[in-house]
């Protein structure tokens, strides 16, 4: 495989995670604003019950995808198969 193809792999896949990064720390932000400020969405979601718990499913999904990016930004910059695969 010639070298420039590699570095251009390299570089789409730090994207990528960059992406899946950005993505998830907007899903995080948001379950801290809906679990802080839940009165705006109380007209869209019937019990609050349910409120709650989505909000705290976005902030640990968040969480979840923003470390995994972070994890894949590094693997990708070192060309760490092991962080890759994580």
């Amino acid at each position: 495989v010639p070298m420039g193809v590699l570095s251009c792999m390299k570089y789409l896949m730090f994207i990528f995670n960059v992406l899946v990064f950005a993505g998830g720390t907007c899903l995080a932000g948001m379950g801290v604003w809906v679990a802080v400020d839940p009165a705006g969405f109380q007209n869209i979601v019937a019990t609050r019950a349910v409120l709650s718990a989505g909000a705290w499913l976005l902030l640990v999904v968040g969480i979840a995808l923003s470390l995994l990016g972070f994890l894949g930004c590094c693997g990708a910059l070192r060309r760490s198969r092991p962080l890759l695969l994580l």
